[in-house]
């Protein structure tokens, strides 16, 4: 099984916020075979605010995050082919333009299509924006480009779901 994780979930794990932590662990007891991946926009939003991000902290956390994804985490950042991020622009593109997603939220769109693209079965975010999304409406959307939704929760989600 393939897990993607938004930009939010690297940030948080260089804070040491223990719902993240928790639910990463989870997953990793419960899915045997699982692999954790940070698709492009991920890694190249991480990147962007380990030098640009006005806060020092949030800088700070965006470079431990890119030190840590692979080492520490064991998180793997991945790439898609040039034609992949063509067909994920134009997904993305799509999502935005239907409302799922506000037209400002181009890289949640990319994340969320891309997450998609790869086949991962549950995108992992604490995005309000993505959280909100519409499941059934995304589902036939992607159907059109021959691609699932990956189901969209929260690591305290997957805590709850499966530590009862």
């Amino acid at each position: 099984m393939l897990i993607a994780v938004d930009t939010n979930v690297p940030l948080d794990l260089a804070e040491g916020v223990e719902d993240v932590l928790d639910g990463l662990a989870v997953i990793r007891q419960r899915i045997k075979g699982v692999r954790i991946v940070t698709p492009p926009t991920v890694n190249l939003e991480l990147a962007y605010l380990s030098e640009f991000a006005d806060e020092e902290t949030v800088k700070a956390n965006a470079q431990m995050a890119l030190r840590s994804l692979s080492s520490k985490w064991k998180l793997q950042p991945v790439n898609l082919v040039p034609v992949g991020h063509g067909i994920v622009s134009a997904i993305g593109s799509k999502i935005r333009a239907n409302g799922l997603l506000p037209d400002e939220e181009e890289h949640d769109a990319m994340i969320l299509a891309e997450s998609a693209l790869l086949g991962c079965s549950i995108l992992l975010t604490c995005d309000a924006h993505l959280r909100g999304v519409d499941f059934q409406r995304l589902e036939l959307l992607l159907q059109d480009s021959h691609v699932t939704a990956p189901i969209i929760a929260t690591p305290r989600e997957i805590v709850k779901k499966f530590c009862r």
